[in-house]
Order: structure tokens, then C-alpha cells, then sequence
């Protein structure tokens, strides 16, 4: 079992990058699963330039940055993606990542890692309801990362000490309804 933690951020100075080094981190101790950090800041997607739908169907992809993107989506069984909370919800660079695939994401579970001053729990309900619409099935429980409380000077995760079990158990979550939806991914 594979699960991509998918940094939803571009932006200079972002602290996503340092929360995906927190969840990789207590996520490899597991053993469950094989755990990957997926950097949005490595795949130069512009700004969506496919000219027929994702949803028509991969062999429909021209651009080589979107074969390539597809490529590495497919690969993972589940995702964990880490948002921050841009102006009540997820970052543009994010939707545009998603909206270049479709049949690459489907059938597959997510779990969510939201940062920001109110925890990025608005960008996660959003985000929600994008991975529902393309038939990924997004687990219950969920992080959402105060900035103001959970972060240091520097950046750095400080997480409240309730954090970690509610990681794992989103964790569990994730790997388990990966497992589950893998005979509908085979069909």
C-alpha cells in the first residue's frame, strides 16, 4: 500500500513543507504502509491547459507535464494532503493540481492535514468536497494546525499534544478504506 502526503502549497515561505515532514516522519514509524511525500513545488503544472475534460479519459492528456502528473497520482493508493487555509479555503495551486486528473484519483481514500490561524478547517471542508466529486472517499477524522499556537518563530510544527493519536487514527483510516476500495480500482 502506497500513500502520497501531498504538500498543497507553492508559495516562498510556506510551512506546509515542514507538516509533511512531521506527518512522513510519525506515518514511516507505522509500518502499514509506505508513506511518500508528493511536493507540489516539483511538477511545474501551469495553469490548467488541457483542452478536453480530465474526466474524458487520460489517453486524452497532450501535455507531457500532465502525463507525467498523472503518472505520479496513479501510483498511490490513498493520499494525505496538507493545506493551508488561504482566504477561507485551499490553495489555487492545489485545485489546479487536482483538476488536471480525474480517473487517476478515483476510488481512492484521503485523510487531511489543515493548517492556518483557524486550524485551515475551512480549506479542508472545501477540499472535501472536491475529493467526494471525484469518488475519493475522505476519512472522518482530521489535523487542522493553529498557527498562532502550534507553530514556532522559525516555522517550525509544534503540535498540541492531541495531535499525534488523532494522526494515527486518521492514518488508520486512510490505509484501511485504501484497502478497501482496492477491488473497485482493479475493475
Amino acid at each position: 500500500m502506497r500513500i502520497g502526503i501531498i504538500i498543497g502549497s507553492t508559495r516562498p515561505g510556506r510551512r506546509g513543507e515542514a507538516v509533511a515532514q512531521w506527518v512522513h516522519k510519525l506515518a514511516t514509524q507505522r509500518g502499514d504502509a509506505s508513506y511518500e511525500i508528493v511536493d507540489l513545488a516539483d511538477h511545474d503544472l501551469p495553469h490548467l491547459d488541457e483542452a478536453v475534460p480530465a474526466a474524458m479519459g487520460p489517453e486524452n492528456y497532450v501535455g507531457d507535464h500532465t502525463r507525467r502528473w498523472a503518472e505520479t497520482i496513479s501510483r498511490y493508493d490513498g493520499y494525505v494532503f496538507v493545506t493551508p487555509e488561504y482566504n477561507h479555503s485551499y490553495p489555487g495551486v492545489l485545485k489546479n493540481a487536482i483538476d488536471y486528473l480525474y480517473a487517476e484519483w478515483r476510488d481512492k481514500s484521503a485523510g487531511f492535514v489543515g493548517y492556518g490561524i483557524h486550524g485551515g478547517i475551512r480549506a479542508v471542508e472545501h477540499l472535501r468536497l472536491v475529493m467526494a466529486e471525484l469518488h475519493v472517499a475522505g476519512v472522518r477524522d482530521q489535523i487542522t494546525l493553529n498557527y498562532f499556537t502550534e507553530f514556532g518563530p522559525n516555522g517550525e510544527v509544534l503540535p498540541a499534544e492531541h495531535q499525534e493519536p488523532v494522526l494515527h487514527r486518521m492514518l488508520d483510516q486512510v490505509v484501511a478504506w485504501s484497502g478497501a476500495l482496492a477491488t473497485l480500482r482493479q475493475e
